[in-house]
């Protein structure tokens, strides 16, 4: 996560331009410590995908208890033959990106004249994240282009490009992450974003057995428990902090009155935590926890909710046969 200075690197039809210096490292550090000194202490979840951190989600995303991923990619295959969506010069910004694993299930379905007009824009706070899923793509398809955006999308939507007809994909229920006031204004903020003939392909994923929901998040090999954990290694990095992750224990389970997966760290003693060199000192008492990650869960209901924040129309809705997690295919009117 380079805050520090701009950075572009050109790889053949590859270009990838780091936008998060725009925002600068004081800035990053103000948010960290305003959370970390918050009376319910938080860390934006945001802060996971350090080249480590996307690495270990790629592991989650593998594992038997983690439906989200596989139920999706399973919609997701044959996503297009069900769709009416003509491919031909058109820009797909794909928010928060991460691996090319979804994008490539959507890439296989389409034609080899449309791929060859077809410009990639991958979005993601991980430079690292997206020049290996970019040249994993140049490698298995004749793209015209592919232009990573390194960025911190939901502060940042003003550095997408605005030309030509565009596909906004925001895949695995990454909306769920925000609080409801945050999905709420970042939804209204993309619908304005938005012109006439463009679209958003939206993962959700909904309500379902408690059971089901708290195993997805507290699998026993305990990569979930990593990848929380290495968040702290992340904040070490950029507040020149000194955490030690074995100070703390992983918390997640279903808060029902919110209809949200709550990820938190446990710290397991009494400790003093220095930031920025000393400059700021973070007290944790033991049993205090810092919130890392809500995960909301839909219904349809808030389907319906996106729809009008954005501005936007449902044109077609794409589920599994547990009705687990839906694909909703939006368009910009007017």
């Amino acid at each position: 996560m380079n805050y520090l200075e701009e950075q572009i690197i050109s790889i053949g039809k590859i270009r990838i331009k780091n936008h998060l210096a725009d925002i600068g490292i004081e800035t990053v550090r103000a948010e960290i410590i305003k959370g970390l000194k918050a009376p319910k202490k938080y860390i934006s979840s945001k802060f996971f995908y350090d080249e480590k951190g996307s690495q270990l989600f790629e592991e989650i995303t593998q594992l038997a208890e983690y439906y989200p991923t596989r139920t999706e990619k399973k919609i997701l295959s044959s996503f297009v033959k069900n769709s009416s969506i003509d491919f031909t010069d058109l820009s797909i910004i794909e928010l928060g990106s991460g691996d090319s694993s979804k994008i490539k299930l959507l890439l296989k379905q389409i034609s080899q004249n449309s791929l060859s007009s077809i410009r990639y824009f991958p979005v993601d706070i991980s430079a690292s994240a997206i020049l290996k899923s970019s040249e994993e793509l140049m490698q298995e398809f004749e793209l015209k282009s592919i232009t990573g955006i390194v960025a911190d999308f939901v502060h940042q939507l003003n550095v997408l490009p605005k030309a030509g007809r565009r596909l906004f994909c925001f895949f695995g229920s990454t909306i769920g992450n925000f609080r409801k006031a945050e999905q709420k204004k970042f939804i209204t903020e993309l619908g304005n974003e938005m012109q006439a003939g463009d679209a958003l392909l939206l993962g959700m994923d909904m309500v379902k057995d408690i059971s089901v929901l708290e195993k997805a998040y507290n699998d026993e090999k305990g990569v979930t428990a990593a990848f929380n954990k290495n968040i702290l290694n992340v904040i070490n990095a950029l507040c020149n902090a000194n955490f030690d992750i074995d100070d703390f224990e992983h918390i997640a389970f279903y808060n029902q009155a919110e209809n949200r997966i709550e990820m938190h760290l446990k710290a397991l003693k009494e400790m003093d935590v220095s930031l920025n060199s000393g400059f700021n000192i973070i007290h944790l008492r033991k049993g205090e926890k810092i919130h890392t990650e809500n995960s909301h869960k839909f219904t349809d209901k808030d389907i319906k909710s996106i729809e009008k924040w954005g501005n936007l129309k449902i044109k077609n809705i794409f589920t599994d046969e547990n009705r687990w997690f839906k694909l909703i295919y939006f368009v910009k009117s007017r």
